[in-house]
């Protein structure tokens, strides 16, 4: 059998790479496939959607990549526009992106979202992080600041990345694109195309990033050589946990560390669209080697790891990842922090799969991508 289903394999260079492809042949135990949760799609007809907000009663916020951020209630159903948000450049990949409520949701009724952030007179724009707060009627957003705008802005409607997560601390993670024509700044610290950056929740800069004190290098960044990432997440561990799509082939799992580089675009197991070799291979001294990766592609968006016991034993601890064009839900076992098997579910659906949650109920919540797109509960077996 070959270790990769596909022409555009790159050839793989090191035991720890063959390691890793193997991983991807390890079935799960019969008793682990026999948990695959039924899915009750609780809202149909979003336009677009791109996340879904858990909040603490158990209700949601939800963003539309035109620009509009609804509050649902507990079974999935829109309760009210929230207005307020600030202009988004609408077109391509850009928009209202992805949004998560603040830890303390229950008592400051604050959130956190990001999009594409216009510049009118160049027509230009970049990632962009704002925070709010629900105003009490719930039908608008108030003391809305504008936490980080990434630098510089370009001509692009591409690879935003803009996910978010809260870290233990109270900091911010927002994951940036390169932006995709601007592919080399991933490797320069001047700029925040293809960065990992880290702020404070007032958009200030924590005293312990690893370039505060480094010349021409943008203090709000945590780790660089990224592509487009559309998947963060904390781990049960407290560590971060982040994917990024890659070229052709190459989307990667990572768990980033401060100031490290991963590598893209001088490394990749991917390759250039339509054939061609990107960088100088799939390994080079001083850059990160992906914890685990796919080729071909799935097109990870969304992320999170199982947490509750309402699916059983063999999917606590699972790490779960949206596949947009494996048009499935990738479940992932961790072992010692390490992916040791891959299940791939739903996958006779034909949905593009953009945000996973899990509920403050313990449940999943599946997010799909498309003008008529869907909320979907998983519901465990009896």
């Amino acid at each position: 059998m070959s270790l990769c289903p596909s022409r555009h394999c790159p050839a793989l260079s090191s035991v720890a790479a063959l390691a890793t492809s193997l991983a991807l042949l390890l079935p799960f135990d019969a008793s682990a496939q026999a948990q695959e949760p039924r899915q009750q799609v609780l809202t149909t007809g979003l336009a677009n959607a791109w996340a879904i907000a858990p909040l603490p009663d158990q209700r949601f916020v939800l963003s539309e990549r035109a620009g509009k951020l609804w509050l649902l209630d507990a079974q999935g159903q829109k309760q009210a526009e929230l207005t307020g948000v600030p202009s988004v450049a609408y077109g391509g990949q850009g928009g209202l992106l992805d949004v998560v409520a603040d830890s303390q949701f229950a008592s400051n009724r604050r959130i956190y979202f990001c999009y594409s952030e216009p510049e009118t007179a160049a027509g230009t724009n970049s990632t962009a992080l704002a925070s709010a707060r629900i105003a009490a009627g719930e039908r608008q957003l108030e003391d809305v600041k504008v936490l980080f705008s990434q630098r510089p802005k370009v001509k692009s409607s591409a690879h935003f990345g803009c996910r978010v997560a809260e870290a233990r601390d109270g900091t911010l993670f927002l994951s940036l694109g390169d932006r995709y024509s601007q592919r080399q700044d991933a490797q320069t610290l001047d700029n925040h195309h293809g960065k990992l950056v880290r702020i404070a929740k007032d958009g200030s800069v924590p005293g312990d990033n690893p370039f505060t004190s480094q010349k021409n290098a943008l203090p709000e960044i945590y780790s660089y050589g990224h592509r487009n990432s559309q998947g963060l997440t904390m781990g049960p561990d407290g560590q971060l946990w982040m994917h990024e799509h890659g070229p052709q082939g190459g989307d990667e799992i990572n768990r980033p560390q401060p100031g490290r580089n991963y590598g893209w675009p001088v490394i990749t197991y991917g390759e250039e669209y339509g054939g061609g070799k990107i960088g100088e291979g799939t390994q080079k001294a001083g850059m990160e080697q992906p914890l685990h990766y796919w080729v071909p592609s799935i097109a990870p968006s969304g992320m999170v790891f199982v947490t509750s016991e309402r699916y059983g034993a063999a999917w606590k601890g699972s790490l779960l990842v949206g596949g947009l064009k494996s048009r499935s839900l990738v479940r992932l076992e961790i072992k010692d922090g390490k992916v040791a098997a891959e299940q791939r579910l739903y996958t006779g659906t034909g949905e593009r799969i953009r945000d996973v949650r899990q509920g403050v109920d313990g449940l999943i919540y599946l997010l799909t991508d498309g003008p008529d797109g869907k909320l979907i509960r998983l519901q465990p077996r009896p």
